[in-house]
């Protein structure tokens, strides 16, 4: 059985795992970014962190897959820019490569990586057409279409996040007002969460959090008293769940695929946030869009960007193209 490295790289930390073709994991190790030493320091760190999980693996591999945030020049291998590392036109791959022995190492964007572990070996399998999303500090989205990602001009498709929405008045840290990850994210529930608390609404938050400590409010905070059937977080999940359908209302529209998995951090608020966004995204689109489509929470959770990464090497390797 072959054998393929996937990588995900973070601001804090790096995920490496050595996963077979099936997509089963076979050994992971977690090491810290380390961001401030420089790009050339941590592709040396992983070099070695790669060839130590394939010695206790006791495997041979065949390439190395990576998911990088930010925009990624996939064909290149290069991190174009990633600005939570540091790094503009960073030739990761060709650096990578040439430390572990010339093997293939493919590189491209974390959230495109996740959503390819999902599509070929979570809760995508068996689907053709996949859109992925996560929903954690910020919200981003991939589409998978009959075996390969959708890339638009300049590899810029998927923002999800950065659409903006009548009702919204947050200004992003992009710079534009108005876009949906200010709402749709661990940020912006707990964000939203932190103003009721300032406007005096009655709410277990304010009992808990009161005064300045209103600040260390988490989304999980908010899922906490939505069980605990506090009206202000019903309030703000079904908001958020709204609003997120809404914005998903269009993108099914664009692109129609037959399932929906939504990952990331904020997502595991589960039915408390999809309900509401199920909701309007039936009544924001037309039926034919949605009647026959499935929407299900990931499978693979934190795994996805390293099963991802490694399958997604496994693919460009037994394809020759650009997947």
């Amino acid at each position: 059985m072959k054998h393929y490295a996937g990588v995900d790289i973070g601001g804090t930390n790096m995920v490496i795992g050595i996963v077979d073709e099936t997509g089963k994991t076979r050994k992971m190790v977690k090491i810290a970014t380390q961001v401030q030493r420089g790009g050339e320091d941590v592709v040396a760190r992983l070099a070695e962190a790669i060839e130590r999980v394939k010695q206790e693996a006791q495997v041979e591999i065949e390439g190395v897959g990576i998911g990088v945030p930010g925009f990624v020049d996939h064909v290149k291998g290069t991190s174009v820019f990633a600005a939570n590392l540091g790094w503009r036109d960073f030739p990761l791959a060709d650096l990578l490569s040439a430390r572990i022995g010339g093997l293939p190492v493919f590189v491209n964007n974390d959230v495109r990586m996740y959503v390819y572990g999902e599509a070929t070996g979570g809760a995508g399998r068996g689907f053709n057409h996949v859109l992925g999303i996560t929903v954690g500090t910020g919200m981003a989205a991939a589409m998978f279409n009959e075996g390969r990602l959708y890339y638009g001009s300049g590899g810029r498709a998927g923002e999800l996040g950065h659409i903006a929405l009548e009702g919204i008045d947050y200004v992003c840290n992009c710079g534009l007002t108005g876009c949906l990850e200010t709402v749709a994210s661990a940020t912006g529930i707990a964000r939203q969460a932190r103003e009721a608390v300032e406007r005096g609404e009655s709410t277990v938050l304010a009992e808990k959090f009161p005064g300045e400590k209103a600040a260390n409010i988490t989304a999980a905070d908010v899922s906490r008293a939505y069980d605990a059937g506090d009206p202000a977080a019903i309030a703000v999940l079904n908001r958020t769940g709204t609003l997120l359908g809404r914005g998903l209302a269009t993108a099914i529209t664009l692109f129609s695929p037959d399932l929906i998995v939504v990952g990331g951090g904020a997502a595991q608020a589960g039915e408390r946030l999809l309900k509401p966004m199920r909701e309007e995204m039936e009544r924001a689109a037309l039926s034919f869009y949605w009647k026959d489509l499935h929407i299900k929470p990931a499978e693979l959770l934190e795994d996805a960007g390293v099963v991802g990464s490694a399958l997604y090497a496994k693919g460009r390797l037994e394809a020759g193209v650009i997947l």
